[in-house]
């Protein structure tokens, strides 16, 4: 399993990711979800993955590979608009998927791979897209600016709570850290080392970019203060008024 986010605000992206991929009582392996594909000055893209690792990495691969090439009919370089490039890892996808698949194997093996994707192309808005084993995709709405895959469940409270279109980037980072946390502490299988990309618009390059791991001393300060601080607002609710 693994937890991706990332938020489109009215400044910029936040991408944050896990890089566990298998946790077992005697194996942890870990593995980079999150993949930056940039033309200097014209365009940028920030791909995290979710789902079989054999799938995402084949689209990594050919994703890089088209874009390298300049005679490629389909790339990220050749997309026209910031839907085309989603539409193009969709296909991506779906294609390894089909590739890969076993008759025989009556669909036991799951390929499926499950990505969002952030971007700007130059002269057009940023945005992000959550794309689908089947390779169609969703946006984020300015109601909710923010996309998850993986184990989503556990990290989701603090984005509702939190996040609005107008928050800064830097606050958007953080949220996006203490969601990582918890869901790292509800769940084995989704774990440091963390990273968190912050893209600010019209830059075609990434602001900043952390890796976490587990005794990174910002990482430690970030959960400790977040476990202070819902304990001190735990102990601040109103009484019962048999407790009065």
């Amino acid at each position: 399993m693994t937890y991706c986010v990332a938020v489109k605000l009215d400044s910029g992206i936040v991408f944050a990711s896990d890089s566990r991929t298998n946790a077992g009582v005697d194996q942890i392996s870990t593995y980079s979800k999150m993949n930056t594909f940039c033309v200097p000055g014209q365009r940028l893209f920030v791909l995290l993955s979710a789902g079989n690792l054999a799938t995402n990495q084949a689209v990594v691969n050919l994703i890089r590979r088209d874009l390298e090439d300049p005679a490629a009919a389909n790339s990220l370089q050749a997309a026209g608009y910031m839907f085309d490039a989603a539409l193009y890892v969709g296909k991506t996808s779906t294609r390894v998927q089909e590739r890969h698949r076993d008759p025989e194997n009556n669909g036991k093996t799951n390929l499926e791979a499950t990505f969002i994707l952030g971007d700007q192309i130059k002269d057009q808005p940023h945005d992000i897209y959550l794309i689908n084993p089947e390779g169609n995709y969703i946006s984020a709405s300015p109601a909710r600016p923010y996309l998850q895959i993986g184990e989503t469940k556990y990290g989701k409270p603090i984005l509702d709570r939190v996040l609005t279109s107008e928050t800064r980037l830097e606050d958007a980072a953080r949220c996006a850290l203490v969601s990582l946390d918890s869901t790292s502490r509800s769940n084995l299988s989704v774990g440091p080392p963390f990273e968190l990309s912050v893209y600010e618009n019209d830059r075609f390059d990434l602001s900043r970019h952390l890796e976490l791991s587990e005794d990174s001393p910002f990482y430690i300060s970030v959960r400790d203060s977040w476990i202070e601080t819902v304990q001190r607002g735990f102990e601040a609710l109103p009484r019962f008024d048999w407790e009065l």
